[in-house]
């Protein structure tokens, strides 16, 4: 599928946002933005809502979009959420991997590890958990889990830039030897404790 103007505008400024390259508060204008991707307002407006719907930006009554608050209590609930979907999504996802999705996998562990900042480690682990996810055949748990990374993403750059190392993730690995073997259960609370060290 072909990525569309609106596609790319929408990738970039929710790049910005969950880096903090845009700060919270900040308006997004858009004529500013047309301008910069020198285009007309029809895809910045599409873009934009799209940022609201993912909780990336909001609109407020004749004062235009701006960047959400970063709110700390909803870290909890974002992890919350993560560890039911994604378990959910993983033991269905098992039995219907393939030797190339556990080959997919291990490469995306691999790239995920080799990664040399932040940015490039962020979107990468975030691939990671879609390969291993994505046998589940279910589009709309995927699509929630998605919206629930974004958020995730967001608090990591807060509270992890400046103390984030490359290093090999232990999970990862194991997670991967447990699809190898087929094993659901240990794949799934590997994930669990995973997930929730964010906090």
């Amino acid at each position: 599928m072909t990525a569309t103007i609106a596609d790319t505008i929408y990738e970039r400024l929710s790049q910005q946002i969950v880096t903090g390259q845009l700060a919270a508060g900040e308006k997004l204008r858009q004529d500013h933005i047309a301008r910069a991707f020198e285009t007309s307002h029809v895809p910045v407006r599409e873009a934009l809502l799209r940022l609201e719907a993912h909780g990336l930006a909001q609109s407020e009554p004749r004062r235009g979009m701006r960047v959400t608050a970063l709110d700390p209590a909803e870290i909890r609930e974002v992890i919350e959420m993560r560890v039911a979907l994604e378990t959910l999504s993983l033991q269905h996802a098992v039995q219907n991997m393939t030797p190339a999705d556990v080959k997919a996998a291990d490469d995306a562990r691999v790239a995920c590890d080799a990664a040399e900042d932040m940015p490039a480690w962020e979107a990468r682990n975030r691939s990671f958990h879609r390969v291993i996810l994505t046998p589940c055949a279910m589009p709309r748990l995927l699509h929630a889990i998605d919206d629930l990374h974004i958020a995730s993403a967001r608090h990591l750059f807060s509270h992890w830039r400046q103390k984030w190392v490359q290093r090999s993730d232990a999970d990862h690995a194991a997670i991967v030897q447990a699809l190898k073997r087929k094993d659901a259960a240990t794949a799934c609370e590997i994930l669990k404790r995973h997930i929730r060290r964010v906090r």
